[in-house]
């Protein structure tokens, strides 16, 4: 299984998804200013990931603090949680897991820093572990709705690489796959960082499934031609009304699965779902470098001085959106009753 991110006492070891597919280098951070620095970067990037990196790195950032006394230790801790909440704004995840690790540290009352540390490296090493069964049973859920023969579109990488491992979207795909399902797979590049190019297609090639890559300005066309039977991907927020941060380009995808009957599925944990939001529009969205958009591989592309609209993700509104798959269940419309229903298990441990 691919493995993008490990913690070891001494360090958090990364693997460094910025040189995919070309080079497979991990990147060792030994203080918790690396390892934001790597989900600013997106060199770790993934609603999931980065969540699970953020846990990591609080766990990492506590060993370095030297004050005994309490009072200080949590002033410090603060700082820490703070930081990583700046780094991305619009996953969820990454508060969903810095809050969880804070609470590790509210919840230890009087005992001593020595076993706060170990908690809170007990704790993230428990959200990784969590992640990973999540998205198995995501796929589980998710599988039931494919049937042999189809041809799956998905956008971005929602795999193992975005996740602690196996995936959500493409977790889906692997577990149709591992059913015996002979499925298809379409992916878009996914401008401007070309990760389905460079990730979902590394992932897919790793493990045989059968997959094309399209630009994605083929998407539409593809449908019209009855060459996609159904489009799954991730989400880095949802509403509690069901509204769904992805990567730029999504809601593009669901108006045209929409126009052409096809379903368009998000798969996602509930540590994805944000329950004290209603609407999409309330939603932070990353605004990004413009050289992301006027720069390829490091070689500029667009001319000098003109301007650039660089937003990293999109809102696809609840009404384009067929079910959501989850490590509970699959869950369909309308989402403020049936995602209402799982909001008291987000903080729980999944359910065997």
């Amino acid at each position: 299984m691919i493995e993008p991110i490990r913690r070891t006492n001494e360090m958090i070891r990364i693997l460094d998804q910025a040189l995919l597919p070309a080079e497979i280098s991990y990147i060792e951070c030994t203080s918790y200013p690396e390892v934001a620095e790597a989900i600013r970067t997106m060199k770790i990037r993934g609603a999931p990931a980065i969540g699970i990196a953020a846990a990591m790195g609080v766990a990492l950032g506590a060993e370095g603090i030297s004050a005994s006394d309490t009072a200080r230790f949590y002033r410090e801790i603060d700082k820490i949680c703070r930081d990583f909440l700046d780094t991305r704004p619009t996953a969820v995840n990454l508060s969903w897991a810095v809050n969880r690790m804070k609470q590790v540290v509210l919840d230890a009352g009087n005992t001593s820093v020595t076993e706060i540390k170990a908690r809170l490296k007990a704790e993230a090493d428990r959200i990784l572990h969590e992640d990973i069964q999540a998205n198995r049973l995501i796929g589980s859920h998710g599988e039931k709705l494919v049937r042999t023969g189809q041809t799956i579109l998905t956008h971005c990488n929602a795999g193992a690489l975005a996740t602690g491992g196996y995936g959500t979207a493409l977790g889906i795909i692997r577990a149709a796959w591992e059913a015996g399902k002979r499925i298809r797979v379409l992916m878009d590049e996914t401008r401007p960082r070309l990760q389905g190019a460079r990730l979902t297609a590394w992932e897919l090639l790793q493990d045989g499934i059968p997959s094309t890559l399209i630009t994605d300005n083929m998407a539409g066309d593809c449908m019209r031609r009855h060459l996609v039977d159904m489009v799954v991907v991730g989400a880095d927020r949802i509403t509690s009304q069901g509204d769904v941060a992805n990567k730029i380009g999504t809601y593009a995808l669901a108006v045209m699965a929409k126009a052409h009957e096809i379903p368009f599925y998000v798969a996602a944990p509930l540590s994805t779902v944000d329950f004290e939001m209603a609407s999409g529009d309330d939603i932070p969205i990353e605004e990004r470098a413009p050289e992301e958009v006027t720069h390829l591989h490091g070689c500029r592309i667009a001319p000098e001085g003109v301007h650039v609209l660089n937003p990293a993700f999109d809102v696809t509104p609840a009404n384009l959106v067929s079910a959501i798959i989850t490590e509970h269940r699959v869950v369909y419309p309308p989402y403020g009753d049936s995602l209402g229903k799982l909001k008291h298990r987000r903080w729980s441990h999944i359910e065997k």
